[in-house]
């Protein structure tokens, strides 16, 4: 699909002012601009954030009735226990919540309930069997915002529940004890977008505050909570950057064993977001999608090397058992999608019989950006059909199943990720309400688009000036890696690489030469010829190869030259 290429409209009056006060290269002052970071406390942060650019916790909805039941239980040594998530987020969140209260000296139970049979969130068979195991407070981690009727019946059976999360709330609030969520409508805390995890280290300072402790008891989690917040690609700006710059200080010298067994496992050189997101997300992702999410926190609460490296082996198989099956659902997939002519809808809903439920989410995803269109994947087992869904830039994927809901049993999540089921007889209403949101919201003139910063000739572009770009870091969700357009390039050398999967070019700007790369883009080798002039948009990076560095373009699109 063709793409829109966008610059940004840069103001340079303020790229020299913020050049020169700050002495930064133009080319980071650029950049900045063009995010809007432009007041002094706003660069600070952004460029040297510290432990003081954290928010009051107690500013969070309902934070200090959490503390003083927190308080209560710690006295009087409660029986307690957690509620988590099987996802990277929900994982990093028991492990941060559990260290902390046993070292305050409460012991702290968990539950994390089981992807493939339970499914996401609080449900009433987990909560029996809290009740009958005598637990009298339950705080949930990265759920429990929308789960009003299984907060009701804990309610019923006497356990009292503190709510953390950060997902959207429902009509109604949970009857809790607490509900903290900064996307609560009533909601004053500056930062809404945490991730569960760091809802969580927000719950932790406050308790830290309260009992006097000395900053660095709960600080010190930041390298897991910054792995959560990246995982969870929540958007990398105000805390939440704070949290990931600081955290990911933390996590080149981890002291927790299994984070730093995966990242050996993982083969980065680096600690990086990349790290973090290609490396060792996948892995505890995998193990919830498998089935298997207790591997996953045991790893992080192992004080044992032995034990790590067991479960880290263990994590590794999920998940190259996930990639083999991803691979095959997403074939299936797309045959189903050509057979059908679903590609022809404003949105995909494919249909599927024993997909698995642990993988059918990242099959969605690639759907999604395949066809750049909305995809709802769905697995039926008999008559009820529960699948997940990913959007697109600009359509809100949650509000379309609002639109929908009465052709759906059930259904979460948020504009870019939602959760679903629906029986079959009920299918194809689906299908129809959905592609009439889709076609009241005009989503055909939706055009993915590129943002890009600036545009070079290859004689300005300098290694000192790539390399300045760590500055930037840690990129992700809100804070996209620079894009930069270099036109009217001659292709002096082209070959595809991987069996034709990914292209390497050789392009050339007068006398200037720099090397280019294309990952997935490998049918392009049959379309561009040596001597062809083209346009191209791409990261500029330092690739290493046998000692020697180079600089390189990562390109993102490319196109013949007018």
């Amino acid at each position: 699909m063709k793409k829109k290429w966008q610059f940004y409209s840069t103001d340079k009056e303020k790229v020299r002012m913020i050049s020169e006060k700050y002495n930064i290269n133009k080319l980071l002052a650029t950049i900045l601009v063009n995010r809007d970071i432009i007041d002094e406390e706003k660069i600070n942060v952004f460029l040297n954030p510290t432990r003081n650019n954290f928010h009051n916790p107690l500013d969070m909805p309902d934070m200090p009735i959490a503390i003083e039941r927190l308080l209560k239980a710690i006295k009087t040594q409660e029986k307690t226990i957690i509620y988590g998530d099987y996802d990277v987020d929900g994982i990093t969140s028991t492990t941060v919540l559990k260290k902390f209260l046993e070292e305050r000296g409460l012991h702290v139970d968990s539950y994390i309930p089981n992807r493939l049979n339970e499914g996401y969130g609080l449900n009433k068979n987990a909560i029996d069997t809290i009740a009958k195991q005598g637990y009298n407070l339950m705080i949930t981690v990265d759920c429990g915002i929308t789960a009003s009727e299984e907060i009701d019946y804990a309610n019923s059976l006497g356990i009292d529940t503190i709510i953390t999360d950060h997902h959207e709330p429902s009509e109604k609030i949970p009857n809790a004890i607490a509900v903290v969520d900064a996307k609560r409508k009533d909601n004053k805390y500056p930062c809404r977008d945490l991730a569960g995890v760091g809802v969580v280290f927000k719950l932790i300072q406050a308790l830290g505050q309260k009992l006097e402790l000395d900053e660095k008891e709960y600080l010190k989690y930041l390298d897991i909570i910054c792995v959560g917040t990246i995982s969870d690609i929540v958007p990398l700006v105000d805390e939440n950057r704070v949290i990931a710059k600081l955290g990911l200080k933390l996590v080149e010298q981890t002291r927790n064993i299994g984070l730093k067994s995966l990242l050996i496992a993982s083969g980065y050189k680096n600690v990086d977001s990349t790290t973090i997101s290609f490396g060792v997300a996948p892995r505890i992702n995998a193990s919830g999608r498998m089935g298997y999410q207790e591997d996953a926190l045991d790893l992080f609460l192992s004080n044992d090397i032995k034990e790590a490296t067991t479960l880290t082996q263990k994590l590794n198989e999920y998940n190259t058992t996930r990639q083999e099956i991803e691979k095959e659902i997403y074939n299936e997939a797309l045959k189903k999608i050509e057979k059908e002519n679903l590609a022809e809808n404003s949105v995909i809903v494919v249909a599927g019989n024993n997909w698995h439920h642990g993988v059918i989410g990242i099959v969605a995803s690639k759907i999604s950006e395949l066809y750049f269109k909305p995809c709802i994947l769905l697995s039926f087992d008999d008559d009820i059909g529960k699948g997940s869904g990913r959007s697109i830039p600009g359509f809100d994927l949650h509000d379309a199943l609002v639109y929908c809901s009465d052709t759906l049993d059930k259904f979460g999540g948020h504009a870019m990720a939602v959760g679903v089921t629906v029986t079959r007889d009920k299918l194809e209403d689906f299908r129809s309400k959905f592609e009439e949101y889709a076609e009241q919201k005009n989503i055909k003139d939706i055009v993915p688009i590129i943002n890009i910063d600036a545009e070079f000739s290859l004689n300005e572009v300098k290694k000192e000036y790539v390399e300045s770009l760590k500055m930037l870091e840690p990129f992700g969700e809100g804070n996209k890696m620079p894009l930069f357009a270099f036109k009217n390039l001659k292709i002096d050398s082209i070959r595809s690489l991987s069996e034709g999967k990914h292209i390497k070019l050789t392009l050339q700007d007068n006398n200037n030469m720099i090397n280019a790369i294309g990952f997935n883009m490998g049918e392009l080798a049959d379309e561009y010829r040596i001597g062809d002039k083209v346009d191209v948009v791409g990261v500029l990076e330092i690739n290493t190869f046998n000692g020697v560095q180079n600089i390189q373009i990562n390109i993102k699109d490319i196109m013949k030259s007018l």
